[in-house]
């Protein structure tokens, strides 16, 4: 194993932050790239990369790995630092209120003029020559802030990975998963082996996060230049995925033991770590479409007594959660929320007093309904 400090520019006077990555196996063959806590407040991926580490330096040591994997156990080292009354506040930024998961440059945007005259009519090469347009636009950009500087080391780290896994979690939540449709086939086997128990599919979700910036680079660089009439042959050569590792709370070492364990036999699956393949288990859900989850919401501010749990699954028109304004008069002190969908209520919040439209939970409905962007803030 190797340990890499890179520095953030860009911070304030008489500080400077810096991101910690874990290299195993050796360059040129194929990569693996999983990082932790990109939403800083969300730990329990830091304790799944924590144990996977140890199992890697195993596998190392033992001469079973057959390509590169990385690791990035705290990917946000600047929400780390956010603190405010005693609460953690890592999935903005502070300064910009921008989501540490937002707003990572359009890659395809950025290397299209150079592909146009780079690419030829071998798939393998125009990999090859993709990763490096991308790696020279990286080493080119001069962020201006810290945030930047974060953004920009984080895919430095990622751009020429086969496979990238951001591992987050939600408030109160089942196992789950997101990923474009293009990185379904090789995610599948991702969602079996975690026991997904719901399966989010998207073709560009808005807002510019992490993982499919890398995915999309792919799919979207030959939309483009195919709509300029070059038929340059493209593969998908990154598949990405937002892992989200149950709850906020789930920072258990059985869980995260068990986590990893998975992900050691996603890594023999895909060919970076020797040994068996693994049995695949029945995927214990079918994917759906993200346009098709609904965000239940309250109209009203109050009290909140959820009537359902994290992976039961529920009926349109079934209540969810009731919330109660104690000095309302009795006709109206409990007000039912309802599911508009047939689904799965993969994840709820935790706060239990609710603002007038404040966000409850989350249903994977099997029908798409929405458009814009699919992403929460």
């Amino acid at each position: 194993m190797e340990r890499r400090e890179h520095l953030l520019t860009g911070g304030s006077i008489g500080q400077q932050r810096q991101l910690v990555s874990l290299h195993f196996g050796a360059p040129g063959a194929r990569k693996v790239y999983l990082q932790a806590s990109l939403h800083a407040e969300e730990l329990p991926g830091m304790l799944v990369l924590h144990h996977l580490r140890e199992l890697l330096r195993t596998a190392e040591s033992s001469g079973h790995l057959q390509g590169e994997v990385v690791l990035v156990p705290v990917a946000n080292p600047i929400g780390l630092s956010q603190r405010v009354n005693h609460k953690p506040t890592g999935r903005f930024e502070l300064d910009t209120a921008q989501n540490f998961n937002r707003h990572y440059p359009d890659l395809a945007d950025a290397i299209l003029e150079q592909a146009r005259s780079a690419l030829g009519p071998n798939p393998a090469e125009n990999t090859r020559a993709v990763r490096a347009l991308v790696g020279r636009w990286l080493d080119a950009w001069a962020p201006a802030t810290e945030l930047d500087a974060q953004r920009r080391t984080l895919l430095r780290l990622a751009h020429d990975a086969d496979v990238v896994i951001d591992l987050h979690c939600d408030c109160e939540a089942v196992m789950h998963l997101y990923t474009e449709e293009p990185c379904w086939p090789a995610m599948e086997p991702l969602a079996r082996l975690l026991g997904c128990q719901a399966v989010l599919l998207a073709q560009d979700s808005g807002g510019g996060p992490f993982d499919e910036r890398l995915s999309g680079l792919w799919w979207q660089l030959a939309q483009r230049l195919q709509a300029e009439g070059l038929h340059h042959p493209l593969v998908q050569a990154c598949a990405s995925t937002t892992v989200e590792l149950r709850g906020e709370g789930d920072v258990d070492h059985a869980l995260a033991r068990r986590d990893a364990a998975a992900l050691m036999d996603y890594l023999v699956h895909v060919g970076v770590l020797g040994g068996p393949t693994p049995s695949l288990p029945d995927l214990p859900c079918a994917p759906t479409p993200l346009a098709g989850s609904q965000t239940l919401r309250s109209p009203l501010a109050g009290l909140v007594a959820f009537l359902a749990e994290p992976g039961q699954k529920v009926a349109a028109g079934e209540a969810v959660a009731e919330v109660i304004d104690p000095t309302a008069a009795d006709a109206s002190r409990v007000h039912r929320v309802c599911s508009s969908v047939d689904g799965v209520l993969y994840a709820r919040v935790r706060d239990r007093y609710v603002h007038a439209g404040g966000e409850l939970g989350k249903i994977a409905g099997a029908i798409p309904f929405r458009t814009g962007d699919l992403l929460g803030a």
